[in-house]
Formats: C-alpha cells, structure tokens, sequence
C-alpha cells in the first residue's frame, strides 16, 4: 500500500468505536475490502491462495484462558502489576513462548537486569496460572466452538498451534459435545513443542501444516496476535485476525489477510469453496 496505512487502520478503530455509539450504522470494519486481491501481494504468489485446511491458536482465539491475568499478577516483587496492560500483553507476550514473553515484559517495563529475572518471573507466572485455571478460570469463546464445528462440517484438516504448554489441558476442560472435548476436534496438535523460534518466526505453523494434508500456501491460521500474524504470513499462510480486544489495527498491521471481531462474520459459504471472506450483509 502507498498510503499511510498505520494511520488509516488507527482511524478505522476511532471510527468504529463512533459507530458503536449509533448502532444503525454498520461498524467501518465492514466497509474495509478483504485482502483477497493483496493476497498474492502479501503471500510472494501469483495466484489468489485456495483454501483447504485451517490451523488454530489458543489463548484469545479458541479460549479465554487467564494467562494475562496471571503474567500481570506473577510481577509483584519485578515491576507494578498495572503497567502490565492488555496492549502490553499484545504486543510482548502473547504468542511467544514461556521464557522469551517473560523477558520481553520485563525489558518493556524497564526492569533491571531483565535478562536474569526472567527465568523467576516466568515460573511464578507459571505457578499462578495453574492456581487460576484449577479454580476454573478458564472458558471457550461461543463463536471460536461454531466456527470450528463449522470447520469440521466441511470436511477440512484443522490444526492446533500455541506455543502455550498449558494449551491441552485446557481445552481438555472444554466440551464440544457430549461426547469429546475440543482438544478431539483437531486432526494435529503441536502445541507446547520445543521449537528453535517462537512466533514471529513461522516455524510452529510450518510444524502444524506438516501434519495436515495440505500445503502451507493452503492453510488458514487464525490468530489474535501482531506476532501470530506475522508468523503465519512468514510461513506463506493466509492470517485471520480475531480482534476480541479492540486491536484490529495491530492485527491488520501485522499482515492479517481478514480482521474480524467474532468468528461468527466468517463467511463459511465462501470458505467452502477456498476463499476467506466476510459474510455479506
């Protein structure tokens, strides 16, 4: 793009949270085109990217776990647990593995000698999101379980990528049935591996396409985060921003192919025949 595209999505959050306010408006977000004609810009194709096979992140996108919660209640003793704030989450932590998060928190917040903190950080920040999720602190967004029933109803390979080594046992707390969790919903799970890179490296995503019958160029991920964007897109892969928190231009910033607010605007019409896009009003 050779606008000011840092300045036009900014605007369009400005101009959405006006349009809330006037609710016969359609929100702007809606006005914005998909970016299935930048597709082969963004992607290094040809060729618009046909879709085949979807790969999912966890905390934000499927569940509304308590891991921010518990990295900003762990800083006591490191920093003041109110400068830790969603945007800090965004940006720093989400996304990226144990370790790396902790120093990347600690080094925005300024605190000395970051890099010998973070071990002790991340183990308390550990220990505290345990506590919350065996209290039950832990729940599946209504939209993220339609979407992936509708997923499944297509017939596609779906996978399941977070760097979260919390991630199994959560959704193993979820039902999507009577009879199976949504942990049996997907056909590969990589979550909680070892990995050389967290994101923005794609290498989580490239593990988690390896396992589906399908190419990285026909994967789908979806993604609540600037850094799980740019992973994906590193990756050759379409991104689908979920922008739950108000963040939908870090999210079309980072590279997101489509940004939606709920999972629910996906148009699963249009996806059945290869295409990401939103459902038409």
């Amino acid at each position: 793009m050779r606008f000011d595209e840092y300045a036009f999505f900014d605007s369009i959050d400005a101009m959405n949270a006006a349009h809330m306010r006037t609710p016969s408006l359609p929100p702007v977000s809606r006005l914005v085109p998909t970016m299935t004609s930048l597709q082969s810009k963004t992607s290094g194709l040809d060729v618009p990217q046909i879709l085949s096979a979807a790969i999912f992140d966890v905390d934000g996108v499927l569940l509304a776990s308590p891991h921010e919660r518990a990295w900003r209640e762990a800083l006591g003793g490191f920093a003041e647990p109110a400068l830790f704030t969603t945007k800090m989450y965004q940006s720093q932590v989400a996304g990226k593995p144990r370790l790396s998060g902790a120093l990347s928190a600690l080094q925005a917040l300024g605190v000395p000698n970051a890099e010998k903190q973070a071990s002790a950080y991340a183990q308390r920040k550990q220990e505290r999101l345990e506590e919350l999720i065996d209290a039950g602190a832990v729940s599946a967004f209504p939209d993220a379980i339609r979407f992936v029933k509708a997923i499944m109803a297509l017939g596609w390979p779906i996978a399941v990528a977070s760097s979260s080594k919390n991630a199994n046992g959560m959704m193993t707390r979820v039902a999507l049935d009577e009879q199976h969790t949504l942990l049996d919903a997907f056909d590969a799970n990589v979550c909680g591996r070892d990995l050389r890179e967290g994101k923005p490296n794609p290498e989580i995503f490239l593990l988690a396409a390896g396992e589906l019958p399908a190419a990285p160029a026909h994967c789908f991920v979806v993604e609540d985060a600037p850094a799980g964007v740019e992973a994906a897109r590193a990756g050759g892969m379409v991104a689908l921003g979920v922008a739950r928190l108000g963040d939908a231009a870090s999210l079309w910033r980072a590279g997101a192919t489509l940004v939606v607010t709920s999972l629910d605007e996906v148009s699963i019409d249009k996806l059945s025949r290869g295409q990401l896009d939103r459902v038409s009003i």
